[in-house]
């Protein structure tokens, strides 16, 4: 995170410190491309929060027919509750950043590079408020997102792509072992 942070433009700022991480950990992996964020996202991000950085080399995301439209529905679900206390191009970034990370197979913390859930919850509530607030029976937060997901196409909630690799898929999940 600090290389990240050693090229921002606010190094101190909250969303800053947010986007340092949240590409610190994917960086780190050399899984850059995982956050989904198209080259020209890329440059709008880094222009506005990272201003010494260069776009890095390959981070061509690959998303997968059968998930491309999760991907997009649940972009385009986030992007609706965004916050207009929040930079609307920092919004539209994070949705990308988290509808990609539904598709891994572990806690949204961890696909994120979080600490915990306390960190996505505060991240969920500086970005997409409304979202937060639907989330009333206290779900993980890639389950909710999910189940928001298939609510907003009229189907029955069920896991996110990436659900079933997570080691605790059988108890957000019973019926679906």
């Amino acid at each position: 995170m600090r290389a990240w942070l050693d090229q921002a433009t606010q190094p101190a700022g909250a969303d800053t410190c947010l986007f340092a991480k949240l590409i610190a950990a994917r960086d780190a992996r050399h899984e850059l491309a995982l956050l989904g964020l198209p080259a020209r996202e890329w440059r709008t991000l880094l222009a506005r929060h990272f201003s010494r950085a260069s776009v890095p080399a390959s981070t061509l995301s690959v998303v997968s027919s059968e998930h491309a439209d999760f991907v997009r529905t649940l972009h385009t679900l986030l992007v609706a509750d965004a916050s207009t206390g929040v930079d609307a191009a920092d919004a539209r970034d994070l949705a990308t950043i988290i509808a990609h990370a539904c598709l891994r197979p572990d806690h949204l913390w961890r696909d994120l590079g979080l600490a915990g859930r306390d960190e996505v919850t505060w991240m969920l509530t500086r970005y997409f408020p409304a979202l937060v607030a639907r989330n009333v029976d206290n779900l993980r937060w890639k389950k909710f997102l999910a189940a928001q997901y298939a609510l907003s196409l009229g189907l029955q909630p069920g896991p996110a792509p990436g659900c079933s690799g997570c080691e605790d898929y059988g108890y957000c999940f019973p019926r679906h072992r």
